[in-house]
């Protein structure tokens, strides 16, 4: 039997004997496998190729082959990405949001490995981001791949793409919880019974496959020793605000310095520039080098020196004041380093980088108060809270940075101080920043799907599918009597007048004529620019339908004219958006 007759009875077989739902609970199991397995698969080649690398580097002047080595991650990662890739994988997350609000799910297959194969190489070889946004891809990529193959509906391919990410968040940090949060916090899916389980089960099937096979090695974790005291929550509170103040310029500058990149056409100029740039900011600060966890480590540990350790900085570890000036430093220049990996053709996210730089924060808040005198306040737990904060305020996902930390800790300790920071953290950047870090460019093109039911629907609805063509045009020099005619042939009561060139002119509506159209007397010496009207409103060929919808509403008409260059296309009616929009509204539907 060949193989494409054998695949279309599965297909048949499977629609008839499993219902959709408790197949989405099967393959939730699956994907559970396969993104747990590419997290270990991930961890385990960057950690591996790094420290070959690092055995590998001549004694003499050893330390300033870091200088060279970014450059040469970001080579080979864009030579992979160019040559043999041939397609977009940089902002890996973004990406799997675009693909479930434009592309209805749709990733292509070679996004379940080839993220995984360029953020080795960018990340191994010093690259200041990290590895979660790649694995997310490889996650969501795997549930949508396998929902195309099985040819499940919208629905169910969204909740896949959301246990893939659960997955490859779960185990990559050994977190369920956190994953399945923030399936449904950033990745915005619905929170429903339907969708919860399968989510639950990706989740929990990655973590223990990752402790299966690497038991308590993970990207990062850590036992609290010290205890929350009730006392220091004003403290908290400081440090939800300085870490919301933080996210912005994480934000902003991260986005405003890869502009700049698009900006330079020849990538070699990128990635030399780039690769320059990382290796300086490296071998002043080897605390940027790659995503920065053993910094945290360190700091965590109670070894904050290690921060300034192989760095000019060094002599100065032991000066109080100093100390807290470089810190403030390292994190002017972490996003930097992130930005331009990013901008020069390195593949990585941010996820580390935040965490990174919440730590750090959050450590640099509680050292100034120790310092000052004004309290004694555990430096350890406060950069952990930072961490938390951080991530709330760049990613706005303040209930996946609570748990992920709780997680991470072994237990809910901190857990008030984690809600106040994150929170305030969260509402601090929410104030400046509407959208996080992952969505703000898909919000600022229209191309964003929301947790908001009508938006989201609206979003994913298609303006070229709704274009209706089948009414009559008639030319602004025609008479009255050649536009009888035309009503003659016409099922329609709007008359779209267009001029040789198809340049629309405006139109004629038959209730605005009826009085006339038996008057042959008007029929050779009145013409239709004579009984034509343009229309206040008209549709453009690139609006979204948030936007058309909003011009029915405003208008109240039954039907616009949709444009294109100001050449005439066809009509958008009400009816035909708000049929659609039923439609949608079903296979959106839970039940």
């Amino acid at each position: 039997m060949k193989p494409k007759k054998l695949f279309l009875q599965l297909i048949i077989w499977r629609s008839k004997n499993i219902e959709t739902k408790k197949f989405a609970l099967i393959l939730s199991v699956v994907i559970g496998l396969l993104s747990g397995f590419a997290a270990v698969i991930l961890k385990n080649t960057t950690f591996y190729t790094h420290k070959f690398l690092l055995e590998n580097l001549p004694e003499t002047y050893g330390d300033y082959f870091y200088f060279a080595l970014p450059f040469l991650g970001i080579l080979i990662t864009w030579l992979f990405v160019h040559y043999l890739v041939k397609d977009s994988l940089s902002h890996g997350i973004t990406k799997v949001l675009y693909a479930v609000s434009k592309r209805s799910g749709f990733l292509k297959l070679h996004h379940t490995f080839t993220s995984l194969i360029a953020s080795t190489f960018t990340v191994a070889f010093g690259g200041s981001v990290g590895l979660e946004a790649p694995i997310v891809l490889t996650g969501s990529a795997i549930g949508s791949n396998l929902s195309r193959f099985f040819r499940l509906n919208y629905r169910t391919t969204i909740l896949l793409i959301g246990c893939g990410a659960a997955g490859a968040v779960a185990g990559i940090f050994k977190a369920p919880i956190a994953g399945v949060i923030f399936a449904i916090e950033v990745m915005m899916l619905d929170l429903t019974l339907t969708s919860l389980i399968p989510l639950l089960i990706s989740a929990i099937i990655a973590s223990v496959l990752n402790y299966f096979l690497m038991g308590d090695s993970v990207l990062f974790s850590f036992d609290l020793k010290e205890q929350f005291e009730i006392a220091q929550i004003p403290f908290y509170l400081l440090l939800g605000l300085v870490a919301g103040g933080v996210s912005i310029y994480f934000t902003r500058t991260s986005m405003a310095i890869e502009r700049r990149f698009k900006k330079v056409v020849n990538p070699w100029k990128k990635m030399v520039f780039g690769g320059f740039v990382i290796g300086i900011l490296i071998f002043l600060f080897p605390s940027l080098f790659g995503e920065g966890y053993d910094s945290l480590h360190s700091v965590l540990n109670g070894n904050s020196n290690y921060l300034a350790n192989n760095s000019f900085f060094y002599f100065i570890r032991f000066e109080p004041w100093a100390f807290v000036l470089v810190l403030a430093v390292i994190l002017i220049v972490k996003v930097i380093a992130m930005a331009v990996t990013n901008g020069s053709g390195g593949i990585g996210g941010v996820f580390a980088p935040s965490l990174f730089m919440g730590g750090i924060s959050g450590f640099m808040v509680a050292r100034i108060i120790n310092l000052s005198g004004i309290s004694n306040v555990s430096e350890i737990n406060f950069a952990l809270v930072g961490m938390a904060g951080m991530m709330a305020g760049v990613m706005h996902a303040p209930l996946t940075a609570i748990f992920l930390i709780a997680e991470i800790t072994g237990g809910y300790a901190l857990l008030t101080p984690l809600i106040i920071t994150s929170t305030i953290s969260f509402l601090t950047s929410k104030k400046y920043e509407n959208y996080s870090i992952y969505t703000k460019k898909l919000a600022q093109r229209g191309e964003l799907i929301t947790h908001h039911k009508d938006k989201a629907l609206l979003s994913l609805m298609k303006i070229h599918s709704l274009i209706e063509s089948n009414f009559s045009t008639v030319n602004p020099e025609q008479t009255l009597g050649d536009l009888v005619k035309v009503i003659s042939k016409s099922n329609r009561n709007v008359f779209p007048v267009i001029d040789e060139q198809n340049n629309y002119c405006g139109v004629v509506v038959l209730d605005d004529i009826r009085h006339i159209i038996f008057r042959h007397e008007l029929y050779e010496n009145t013409y239709v620019k004579d009984l034509m009207f343009m229309p206040g409103f008209y549709v453009d060929y690139e609006d979204t339908m948030e936007i058309v919808a909003g011009k029915f509403n405003e208008t109240g008409n039954y039907n616009l004219p949709v444009l294109k260059d100001g050449k005439y296309i066809g009509f958008v009616s009400r009816a035909n958006v708000f049929s659609s929009y039923r439609d949608m509204m079903k296979d959106f539907s839970e039940e």
